[in-house]
């Protein structure tokens, strides 16, 4: 479905179902050069099962007008102004990456506006190497191609994420192609990459969010290893937080190597 977002039309994924303001709700958010395909098992299993569902295609991405977010404030921004477009007092947020950061900023500024955080392949900082920077930018097909190499640990998707045999890695090369070329006024790709690396927001964030949050983590991550959420899951246990994680062997695309684990674990943690 669309909906008017700070004057721009902004694409949301509901699962298939109609949307419905009087259910709970929750938002999945994408990382870099991704949009709201990424969560299609997830999104889908939940919308059929009691929740509505707004995975977002964030501004100046795919099917959603507006200027791409150059900030992990401006993208936390966007989405405080997206529940107010769809008129949901209240939702879970779900973010992927670049995603997970804009996820929880905007966590800690709606407060009690949110029910529950996941944080899916996180990590603070999430700094990115100024040799991957430059490449996003002068030549992003190459980096495309080093970011899926890093990105996985599996080239053919479980059973239950696209099909038996779905070539994951081939998929994801044709997703960061079509995201790219959907926006022709900026390079998305390296903005995106720029958004994460100048985030510093996330220590003082992670404790002044007012929900319980869960870390679903891949154990072979290179883009970002479980290694590097530590510190944000010590300071939210620390400041009071329930916290939950879920850590799975796979790399950093947990939605397509471990669909099922990845979906049952959020599930769980929205229910409990």
């Amino acid at each position: 479905m669309y909906l008017s977002v700070n004057d721009q039309n902004t694409y949301c994924y509901t699962g298939g179902k109609a949307f419905d303001a009087a259910k709970p709700t929750v938002v999945f958010i994408h990382g870099v050069l991704n949009d709201h395909s990424v969560w299609i098992l997830q999104s889908r299993y939940l919308a059929h099962h009691g929740w509505n569902v707004l995975a977002v295609d964030l501004p100046g991405h795919c099917r959603s007008a507006g200027e791409a977010p150059a900030s992990v404030e401006a993208a936390a921004d966007f989405v405080a102004a997206l529940l107010d477009a769809a008129g949901v007092a209240r939702a879970a947020l779900v973010g992927h990456s670049w995603g997970s950061l804009i996820a929880l900023e905007a966590a800690s500024r709606l407060q009690d506006r949110v029910s529950h955080l996941v944080l899916v392949g996180t990590a603070y900082p999430m700094k990115v190497s100024q040799a991957l920077l430059d490449v996003a930018l002068n030549e992003p097909m190459k980096a495309l191609t080093m970011i899926n190499v890093f990105s996985r640990s599996t080239l053919a998707a479980p059973p239950s994420s696209l099909g038996p045999g779905t070539w994951v890695y081939g998929a994801s090369m044709a997703l960061g192609r079509r995201v790219l070329a959907s926006n022709t006024a900026v390079n998305v790709f390296h903005r995106g990459f720029k958004a994460c690396d100048a985030y510093a927001h996330g220590e003082q964030a992670i404790t002044q969010i007012t929900c319980p949050v869960l870390f679903v983590l891949g154990e072979q991550d290179q883009m970002t290893p479980a290694k590097a959420a530590q510190g944000l899951i010590k300071m939210a246990r620390e400041s009071g937080k329930v916290v939950q994680t879920a850590p799975l062997p796979v790399g950093h695309h947990q939605m397509s190597e471990s669909p099922d684990a990845t979906l049952f674990a959020i599930r769980d943690f929205l229910n409990a």
